[in-house]
């Protein structure tokens, strides 16, 4: 972009920060790692935290929901406040509030207080993955930026792999509590370490003072938290009560629609909006955002559709389940630094065509190897296949969102970045849960038009369960009727694995379709170029 499209503070272009960047990068690597931790670390735990506090399982489910709110909430909005309070202290303000809220959590005595608690973590934790990005983005350079993003990467998919196994570890051999004060210590080795290495630049200490004298965007505030609140309400429990069959699910998303309009019209036609979504004009920035929400559905879904098939369908526990999906965090981590140092030296956009269709050939394998004779080892391969082309597609898209815009709109590239893939998330879960639903009726209206009395090949399963049965010792008509309700269940059984079969076919297109579409997206100069275009 033109130079003329940089930030008003010349200067700072030069500015380097004054400790070793690495160790900034590891220093907002572990609030990370604590954070996204914590979105899944609870999801083993909700039977015990139930039980104990004398709640049922649908109303044990606000812990995570009441946590999914809050932090959908304060992300789109994180940017303008870390403008407007200075970085680092709304940073080091939100590791503050995660650990002390975690705290508070392990302390609650009852289900109110917990989701009170929540929510605060929530808040806390959402603040912390824009900063963060953004933090990275101004302490390398352009060149090293891909290998900074890659660190930072391995905690936000390393983290969710290993949260429902290190939750069922803890919940089984202490308390469930033990899972939230787990946060206290890395709350406060990350305050100390962010305090002594963590800076901001030049042009955030001028934006921060122009911030102060322009009036706040209250209006654009209270309808994003209003859209955003609503949304995720849906999203959650659009499925379980049936979508639009529920009048408060269809009241909700009428709500939702007509904040988020209204903010649109609003943030487009203010001076000083909360959200500039202005960013969109650039094509980099625009690509990399739908990107993004792709990679969270894919993403969030597959992380949803492995274990709930192992659980629902093969009789895993939750603890095992959760080890599944381990070996994706492994290959992430090995694939992490490869594409950190590659992507400073090809062409992000090729990476990206190969991440996407390496990850669709991934889902092709998983998708003809998901049967009810799966076996674990199968299982944890399906989840490394599939991520190892993630992270072809995770750090050239983030290093291609920042080409074009200015320094000082750092802050609202990553705080955009994160909420889409939260959005994208959340989106493709619902719509994951209801496709399978759907297709599962499908698949056993077809079934079961084959299981009739005129089916000479139906007749000779029943005989044969029912005769078996009898040579067990059971009588002739508890047999036969024990007989038909066996092939019930496996038609059941065998229409829920084709269900899942078809969700994944049509991921497979989806991330396939995408490939092509990496052309329409800016390269940018080549390392070593001056910043000042950049930014």
């Amino acid at each position: 972009m033109a130079v003329a499209e940089s930030s008003p503070v010349p200067a700072s272009f030069d500015w380097r920060p004054s400790h070793n960047p690495w160790a900034v990068a590891l220093t907002v690597t572990l609030a990370t790692f604590m954070e996204v931790l914590d979105s899944s670390i609870a999801n083993v735990a909700l039977p015990h935290i139930a039980g104990n506090l004398s709640a049922s399982q649908d109303e044990s489910s606000w812990v995570l929901t009441s946590y999914l709110v809050s932090n959908a909430i304060i992300l789109p909005i994180s940017a303008w406040l870390a403008t407007r309070f200075g970085r680092k202290r709304f940073y080091m303000t939100c590791v503050t509030l995660f650990g002390a809220s975690s705290f508070l959590c392990g302390l609650a005595p009852n289900l109110g207080m917990l989701v009170f608690f929540r929510i605060l973590q929530g808040i806390g934790g959402g603040g912390l993955a824009p900063s963060e990005q953004a933090i990275l983005a101004d302490t390398f350079p352009r060149e090293k930026r891909g290998m900074a993003f890659a660190v930072y990467g391995m905690a936000v998919v390393v983290a969710p792999a290993i949260g429902p196994t290190l939750g069922g570890w803890i919940t089984d051999n202490s308390s469930w509590r033990w899972i939230f004060y787990v946060n206290v210590p890395f709350t406060i080795l990350s305050l100390y370490l962010s305090s002594r290495l963590v800076e901001d630049p030049p042009y955030l200490e001028v934006e921060r003072r122009r911030s102060l004298g322009v009036k706040v965007d209250y209006m654009g505030l209270g309808l994003i938290a209003l859209g955003i609140g609503c949304l995720q309400f849906v999203l959650d429990k659009g499925q379980e009560d049936d979508w639009f069959s529920s009048h408060r699910i269809t009241f909700a998303l009428t709500v939702c629609i007509l904040s988020l309009a209204a903010w649109i019209f609003w943030e487009l036609r203010h001076k000083d909006p909360i959200v500039d979504l202005r960013l969109f004009e650039r094509r980099n920035f625009a690509m990399a955002m739908f990107f993004t929400f792709v990679l969270g559905m894919v993403l969030y879904g597959t992380t949803f559709v492995i274990p709930q098939f192992l659980q629902t369908m093969l009789g895993y526990p939750a603890v095992k389940a959760g080890e599944a999906l381990a070996g994706g965090g492994l290959v992430m981590m090995v694939m992490m630094p490869i594409a950190g140092v590659l992507v400073s030296r090809v062409d992000p956009r090729g990476m990206m065509a190969f991440g996407f269709l390496s990850t669709a050939g991934a889902l092709y394998f998983m998708m003809s190897h998901i049967t009810l004779g799966m076996d674990f080892t199968t299982a944890s391969l399906l989840r490394t296949l599939q991520a190892a082309g993630l992270a072809f597609i995770f750090l050239p898209s983030n290093t291609l969102a920042y080409i074009g815009v200015p320094r000082e709109k750092n802050n609202q590239v990553s705080s955009m970045n994160a909420f889409i893939r939260n959005v994208g998330g959340g989106i493709g879960i619902s719509l994951i849960s209801t496709f399978l639903t759907r297709r599962e009726q499908v698949h056993q209206t077809y079934l079961s038009a084959h299981t009739s009395a005129g089916n000479p090949a139906f007749e000779q399963m029943v005989m044969g369960m029912s005769a078996a049965l009898q040579k067990a010792g059971m009588q002739a008509d508890a047999a036969t009727q024990q007989a038909y309700a066996r092939v019930y269940y496996m038609v059941m059984a065998h229409a829920t694995t084709l269900a899942y079969v078809d969700v994944i076919s049509v991921m497979i297109v989806a991330v396939a379709c995408l490939a092509p579409l990496v052309v329409f997206m800016k390269r940018g100069p080549a390392s070593g170029a001056s910043e000042g275009g950049l930014h």
